[in-house]
């Protein structure tokens, strides 16, 4: 099976996972991230290979998305094993996914380009207008508030702490969202990252001027 075919085998299994997720998780998320992983790739000369498959199953172990974690990892290897047919690639690939995630701050930066990319395609596709979409449809699907103004913004949190709904989607943006610019592992992600973070900024000004409009 050569890589165009790995690759179109690996889109239909997480297109079949992810259907019908509300939470920004879902395929075009997904796709977005491998798009945005594969120009960084290309930008910083990393195995573009690698990359692509990384960031297509960047989510299909995430604990905050699927209940039975150990079942679906797995699955994801024995699928992976499957299609690539080699041990070394494989073990690369479940290296990114398995340290690509912020948990609230608790999160590593991957040791490999190919999984500092990944990290930062999937941060990208966390700020900006696509960001705030996000940020609301995951608070929404969590039950949390679109803002309380009587919750505090948390700081060093456990895992634990930052998977709580004890916030906010809009502390969420504190807590998470305009952090991650300085957090970028490449050049390539950090000029990305820039003017997604502006528009986040942007954003919340916005949001609190009519939050707090008084005739």
């Amino acid at each position: 099976m050569n890589q165009q075919e790995i690759i179109l085998q690996l889109e239909n299994y997480v297109r079949n996972l992810h259907q019908g997720d509300s939470s920004g998780h879902d395929w075009y998320h997904i796709d977005r991230v491998r798009n945005l992983a594969v120009h960084i790739a290309q930008k910083e000369s990393a195995n573009q290979f690698i990359v692509e498959c990384a960031a297509l199953v960047h989510d299909v172990i995430d604990d905050k998305l699927h209940d039975d974690f150990e079942a679906q990892k797995i699955q994801l290897e024995s699928i992976l094993n499957e299609l690539l047919n080699n041990n070394e690639d494989v073990k690369a690939i479940m290296y990114i996914i398995e340290n690509i995630s912020y948990k609230g701050g608790n999160g590593v930066i991957p040791t490999t380009l190919e999984g500092k990319i990944v990290q930062d395609a999937d941060r990208l596709d966390a700020i900006g207008a696509i960001g705030v979409a996000r940020t609301f449809a995951y608070g929404g699907k969590k039950g949390r508030s679109m803002f309380n103004p009587e919750f505090k913004i948390r700081e060093n949190m456990t895992m634990e702490e930052y998977r709580s709904d004890k916030s906010s989607s809009l502390h969420h943006f504190y807590e998470k969202i305009l952090k991650l610019k300085d957090l970028m592992n490449t050049n390539t992600a950090l000029e990305l990252a820039k003017e997604r973070h502006l528009f986040v900024e942007k954003f919340i000004d916005e949001f609190m001027k009519e939050w707090n409009f008084k005739i």
